[in-house]
């Protein structure tokens, strides 16, 4: 919160306008989207910065990981204004009263990261210098998944709404995913490091060979001997309090946001996030301990690797 706060301006001077986002705290997928009038209403912040100049801009939503917002987010904020794309760095942290979600992940749930998501996306799709078609969104970690779960949400929640441009998921846990992630025209990414050790390489190759088979433009890339965070521009440290099972089977989410038990047949409205946390803890999957960083020219790989998707989503030709 305190970074969040601090940073006023990018290294290339875009100063930021702190917004006020009214978003919701859901319990789960199955209120998120069977039962949204329910939900408690909660509120975020945001920083908007918009490059100078005339017209309407394409905007990114970035939303950063369990540790909250920090350098790299808001150096991706800095090459996307570089290049005439507005971005918008959430902190879903600061007013929910949360310091970070590393040794707890359900201090609020994933429905609620994704609603960020598209809350945000609503908010930023009615102002006079955001061209609401091009509207994309990048997660990072736990935001990687949130803006993953987004793409899938948004016709099923909002199903007049113009759909996320892009998607860009860099490193994102995707242990719990949608049994048909269907996510329309929304051109989607993964980028994940082989040494991973918060999140399952193989589980986001599956979780994008998926959106595939449902028609979606989504592809996967494994970054060799890359952890977690690779993006940091420091050497890897472990986290010794992160509490991670990148090794417990997928939880599936049936189309009205019903959860299914790994050891389950059928969904169950009433199955929760925290559930299914403390079956992977209890089956012998969760650990204590993971690392976080980059080495050699990694985080100079993530960054080409990010503004030549949003580039290609934004400006060019999506087929």
């Amino acid at each position: 919160m305190a970074y969040f706060d601090d940073v006023t301006a990018l290294d290339n001077g875009i100063g930021g306008e702190i917004l006020r986002i009214a978003t919701a705290n859901p319990n789960g997928f199955f209120q998120a989207i069977s039962a949204p009038g329910s939900m408690p209403e909660s509120e975020i912040r945001a920083r908007l910065f918009v490059p100078a100049g005339s017209g309407v801009r394409p905007v990114v939503v970035v939303v950063p990981g369990s540790l909250g917002v920090a350098p790299p987010h808001m150096a991706a904020a800095r090459l996307l204004t570089d290049r005439g794309i507005a971005a918008c760095v959430v902190d879903p942290f600061g007013l929910r009263g949360v310091v970070s979600t590393v040794a707890n992940q359900a201090q609020y749930t994933f429905a609620a990261s994704a609603w960020d998501v598209l809350a945000t996306a609503r908010v930023l799709s009615a102002r006079s210098e955001i061209d609401p078609a091009r509207i994309g969104a990048q997660g990072h970690s736990r935001g990687g998944s949130a803006v993953l779960a987004a793409a899938c949400m948004a016709h099923l929640v909002e199903p007049q709404s113009a759909a996320l441009r892009g998607v860009y998921a860099a490193y994102p846990w995707s242990g719990l995913q949608f049994l048909e992630p269907r996510v329309g025209t929304t051109v989607v990414r993964s980028v994940i490091g082989d040494r991973d050790e918060w999140c399952l390489p193989q589980q986001v190759q599956a979780h994008m060979h998926a959106m595939r088979l449902c028609g979606a433009t989504a592809n996967c890339r494994i970054f060799g001997g890359a952890h977690h965070g690779f993006d940091r521009d420091t050497a890897p440290e472990l986290i010794e309090e992160a509490a991670v099972a990148p090794g417990a089977p997928t939880v599936y989410i049936r189309q009205d946001g019903a959860l299914v038990h790994p050891l389950a047949q059928e969904a169950d409205p009433h199955l929760s996030e925290r559930d299914v946390m403390v079956y992977a803890m209890k089956a012998g999957y969760g650990r204590r301990g993971a690392r976080i960083g980059s080495e050699g020219d990694q985080a100079r790989q993530f960054r080409a690797d990010m503004m030549r998707f949003w580039e290609a989503v934004m400006f060019e030709s999506t087929d």
